[in-house]
């Protein structure tokens, strides 16, 4: 019986090498630009083309390669950072593993042009799938270009399935944005189709920061700072009035190397938890230094988890830095007896006597017994106060015989049950109806919500929404990541009313917004919309789904806000003109029914 286990090709373990590493055009990008800071770059250029399909070119002016160097960069495994074994568990770089030129050169194009400082002449090699092409000595500046053309040519199947144009320039764009935020010290620029994206110069951290997402931003961080044994922390976050429901701008980077953890994520929000709204999120950018011995990089094949050694000790650390950071800066005043100005209590004894304080309280004044006189007390109590609200009942008036007694400190919205002829609100909340199997209770804010998403949808599909001009248009300005989403979505916004203009590097010009959307912040609204469909956040997953979602969601009545009997009545028709009348669009329940039975069994 013959043998059947086999060696593969180079050029087959490369393309399934490939697979791996390069998943992406975003992957090159990565790679590339961390092989340039690896070689000790100050300044790093980026093209793509066609969301770099076409092409991607990444120009550095680092340490460049010898002719040896440059040719054997491209074989498997081969590294100018690993000797041994025990290398791996000191890693001050961030490519290790030898793979990514050789990834690259089997399913692209590659040309690669390179020359160390020292060298009057430098190399270019060409490698097509794998396969080498030429090499030749040529003039070129010191450093090393990399031209990466047809990604995935010889690989129908991979190049078939990636994204469109703008997802993939977007995947691009955050590969990017995670690598200029570590490395301040370093110019970046990023040009997409012949058009300036990004360009950074070199800058501090927090400048760098504000450069990448606006000066809006600027305002909201916060410094955090630790140093222990364990690690050493340093970065920003966000004040508990900067947070969102989504979109909030949130990055962990260990010793260098971008990260995503959600348990260290989780100690960070901890100190917020009584300070934000629940479900909203408040931006960080934290840059954790542990021993490379404590941490391990290599259990993820995109490398961004790492596990560590003491994980519930950082957590620690990070939850208290951050709750310290958020005290230390907190902008309410307080009293501290130990700075400068503290105010000079004279000794006892050296003034005189002093005799206590008296009070003049009227120990026999009984406020149920008694009426002040007016003008006497700013609380008084207001008699006949239902002749306000006209002579027929009406949602608000209290029913005679529910509250007898006086109620101290309690609110009307409390202490009234809000009567109409046909139906009761609960609380500024609930709408609550006699239906035949006893008492319906609706959610007015998500009902509203279903309402408005299904109206929503219905206009995008008729075009028939109508455009309200604003006085003074609102500029809205977004990193490159979300200005790539605006321009994705712009015809989607266009279509349901949103007059936009495209002011270039990231800036927007709202010129009118949908009619009908009276009360909503259309800067707001739109960051919203762009940060749902960054993170495809819509209920059926595509764009006019999650537009119509957002907008519901911010023009819908909000909890607190009393209804009058008709208000009621027409919400409670249009809900049941909807498709789904039971659930919004995320799922949650609308309506519930209170049986007769039940009621009957409470009551005993």
């Amino acid at each position: 019986m013959s043998d059947i286990i086999q060696l593969l090709p180079d050029s087959v373990a490369n393309q399934i090498a490939a697979g791996e590493v390069i998943q992406r055009p975003a992957s090159v990008v990565k790679e590339l630009v961390e092989n340039a800071l690896d070689a000790g770059a100050h300044e790093v250029h980026v093209v793509v083309v066609d969301a770099g399909r076409t092409l991607i070119q990444v120009v550095d002016d680092g340490c460049g390669m010898s002719p040896t160097d440059a040719r054997l960069s491209f074989e498997r495994h081969a590294t100018s950072k690993i000797r041994q074994a025990a290398d791996l568990f000191d890693l001050h770089t961030m490519g290790f593993r030898g793979e990514a030129l050789a990834s690259i050169a089997a399913v692209a194009q590659v040309s690669l042009t390179t020359r160390k400082h020292d060298e009057e002449v430098g190399t270019q090699i060409s490698i097509h799938g794998s396969r080498f092409m030429s090499q030749e000595p040529v003039a070129c500046p010191p450093g090393s270009q990399f031209k990466v053309e047809n990604l995935f040519f010889n690989v129908p199947a991979r190049r078939k399935f990636l994204k469109s144009p703008s997802t993939e320039l977007n995947n691009i764009l955050t590969a990017y944005e995670r690598i200029v935020l570590v490395n301040p010290q370093v110019a970046f620029s990023l040009h997409s189709n012949g058009t300036e994206i990004s360009n950074l110069p070199v800058a501090g951290l927090r400048q760098r920061i504000v450069d990448v997402f606006g000066k809006r931003l600027n305002q909201d961080l916060l410094p955090v700072t630790v140093d222990t044994t364990i690690c050493h922390v340093k970065g920003f976050v966000g004040k508990p009035e900067s947070a969102k429901r989504k979109g909030a701008h949130q990055f962990f980077f260990a010793n260098g190397r971008y990260m995503k953890h959600n348990y260290f994520a989780k100690a960070v929000m901890a100190p917020f938890e009584r300070l934000v709204p629940q479900g909203e999120q408040v931006p960080f950018f934290l840059y954790i230094d542990v021993n490379p011995a404590d941490i391990d990089v290599n259990i993820h094949p995109t490398k961004t988890e790492i596990k560590f050694e003491n994980e519930q000790a950082i957590w620690q650390i990070l939850s208290a830095a951050v709750k310290e950071a958020v005290g230390k800066f907190n902008d309410v005043p307080s009293i501290d007896f130990d700075t400068e100005g503290r105010p000079d209590f004279p000794p006892m004894g050296q003034q005189g006597q002093f005799s206590p304080p008296t009070s003049g309280a009227n120990v026999r004044y009984n406020p149920f017994k008694e009426t002040p006189a007016r003008g006497t007390d700013r609380s008084r109590k207001v008699d006949h106060w239902e002749v306000l609200y006209g002579n027929e009942p009406t949602q608000g008036q209290q029913i005679p015989g529910l509250f007898d007694e006086p109620q101290v400190e309690e609110s009307a919205a409390d202490i009234i049950a809000e009567k109409s002829p046909s139906h009761y609100q609960y609380k500024g909340r609930f709408i609550m109806t006699a239906v035949k199997s006893g008492l319906m209770i609706i959610d007015q804010h998500r009902a509203h919500q279903r309402v408005l998403y299904e109206e929503y949808l219905d206009k995008m599909a008729h075009r028939k929404w109508a455009t309200q001009s604003v006085l003074f248009p609102d500029i809205v300005r977004l990193p490159p990541t979300e200005a790539a989403v605006m321009q994705q979505i712009l015809s989607q916004l266009e279509a349901i009313g949103f007059s936009i203009s495209d002011l270039g590097g990231g800036s927007f010009s709202v010129n009118g917004v949908p009619a009908g959307i009276d009360g909503v912040e259309p800067r707001r609204l739109l960051e919203d919309m762009v940060a749902a469909a960054k993170e495809r956040l819509g209920p059926r997953g595509d764009i006019d789904g999650m537009i119509a979602w957002s907008l519901a969601k911010s023009a819908a009545i909000p909890y607190g806000q009393l209804l009058s009997n008709e208000e009621m009545e027409n919400l409670i028709n249009r809900l049941f003109a909807c498709g789904n009348v039971n659930m919004t669009p995320d799922g949650k329940s609308i309506i519930c029914i209170l049986e007769q039975g039940e009621i009957e069994r409470l009551l005993g």
